[in-house]
């Protein structure tokens, strides 16, 4: 059973007692679900329309910070409201939660009720019409990793996040045994997903202990993009109900691997037929896959920003542990940058293995599109396939996956072709939110500090 609804289905279920509250909410720039929770009556008597939220909301960090020095939203302007307009086709039951719906708004600024141009939906939407102008729709499906602890998000608060016990004490990946464990947990993300319209193929064990992973069934870039929205405030409300807490930082601890998104990606006509494919091409893949590919090698550092957006991101990527350091790809192969999947058949599609789980799903699928369509609008040409470990390619420094935030930071700076693909004003307002977190970075002093240099230095 399908868990979305449509207005009328909801005036049924709100008239019989099933439904009393309906969460409508936007996608922040963290990627979070921000928003109100509405009595179903007021919904449907005005919210379904549209409803208020401050502006900041698209202008704070992960601390919900009012970060002075954005152009849009700032102390002069007031942080006045924008208005949250609901996306109908993402009205949807949330059975893990009582009597509740919910349903994502785009973001709209109140004098024009045209979209924030910096909103993140907002962002993907206009790469997806550019794709459309072109006879083209994307389709992606990402994969979530994760690490599942003994404690609850408030006992690892309490602790400041220290000695903390992961759920399983050795690498399960793939072990049916050890993800039994967790199944308590497990199955209820599963089916509490099912429920809500997120087409859940499969949970697993990942390449450490107390990691996990989900997977889901592609769909079109928005829709996918909405369900990562989803998944994620799924997977952490329903471990809390279970008294676990879940962590997407891509990189926890020192010691443990780090949590990625990996991004599969192809292209169809606006009929449905696959464009990657050609029989008769090395590998299967297109003139026109192959012209994508080149584009994404050839900005991928001025795109991983928005693959890697914190300091603690550029903590992954490191040799040996499934993270790549190399912007290379290469057939079905781990160690690259991007991975060639199904080849030589109508599922081919290209892996972007670069981002991490603490990405913003909107950002990250319209910054690789935007790489790729320039890709194909240039006819760029693609580079021999790399062939063996790419940890250990000796190619050149450009080549390398951006060490450091500061230097994705310097990379996103002098992209043109993010400039003109998401406006010089969008890309100036993540960029401030860039060095925003670089400079709360640089700035806190931290247990290593403490540790390194209490007594020592």
């Amino acid at each position: 059973m399908s868990g979305r609804l449509t207005l009328e289905e909801l005036r049924a279920l709100a008239a019989a007692g099933e439904i009393d509250t309906v969460l409508s909410a936007q996608i922040d720039m963290q990627g979070r679900l921000m928003g109100k929770r509405f009595h179903v009556d007021f919904f449907l008597d005005h919210a379904w329309k549209e409803s208020r939220s401050c502006s900041y909301l698209q202008a704070t960090d992960l601390e919900m910070t009012t970060v002075e020095g954005y152009r849009s939203v700032n102390w002069v302007t007031g942080y006045g409201d924008y208005v949250m307009r609901p996306d109908l086709a993402t009205l949807r039951r949330v059975p893990w939660l009582e009597a509740t719906a919910l349903v994502i708004c785009d973001v709209l600024d109140p004098q024009t009720l045209e979209e924030v141009p910096h909103s993140p939906r907002a962002l993907l939407k206009k790469q997806l019409k550019r794709l459309e102008a072109m006879g083209l729709r994307a389709m992606t499906a990402s994969e979530l990793e994760f690490f599942m602890f003994r404690e609850s998000y408030e006992e690892a608060e309490a602790s400041a996040f220290q000695k903390l016990n992961t759920f399983s004490a050795y690498n399960g990946d793939y072990n049916i045994f050890q993800s039994s464990k967790e199944e308590d947990v497990m199955r209820a993300i599963r089916n509490g997903l099912a429920g809500t319209d997120v087409p859940v193929e499969a949970t697993k064990g990942e390449a450490d202990a107390g990691q996990g992973e989900i997977n889901v069934r592609y769909s079109d870039a928005l829709t996918m993009a909405d369900r990562h929205a989803i998944i994620k405030n799924a997977v952490k409300e329903i471990a809390w109900q279970k008294g676990r807490a879940i962590t997407f930082m891509a990189k926890w601890d020192t010691d443990h691997a780090g949590n990625s998104s990996h991004i599969h990606q192809s292209l169809t006509s606006l009929s449905g037929e696959p464009v990657f494919f050609d029989p008769d091409g090395e590998h299967g893949m297109s003139k026109t896959m192959r012209a994508y590919v080149a584009g994404l090698l050839a900005h991928t550092r001025e795109i991983t920003y928005f693959l890697a957006p914190y300091v603690n991101s550029y903590k992954r990527f490191t040799a040996g542990t499934f993270a790549p350091t190399r912007v290379l790809w290469s057939l079905d192969n781990r160690t690259a940058g991007y991975r060639l999947c199904g080849e030589n058949g109508k599922a081919i599609r290209i892996e972007c293995r670069i981002g991490g789980a603490d990405l913003n799903p909107h950002l990250a699928f319209a910054a690789l599109i935007a790489a790729g369509i320039d890709g194909i609008e240039k006819n760029m040409p693609l580079e021999e396939v790399f062939l063996g470990d790419a940890y250990s390619a000796d190619d050149r420094a450009d080549r390398d996956v951006p060490k450091t935030l500061r230097e994705a930071i310097t990379a996103l700076e002098g992209s043109t072709m993010l400039r003109e693909a998401f406006g010089e004003e969008v890309i100036e307002h993540y960029l401030h939110s860039a060095r925003w977190e670089q400079h709360e970075a640089d700035r806190i002093v931290t247990d290593f500090d403490r540790r390194r240099g209490f007594e020592r230095a």
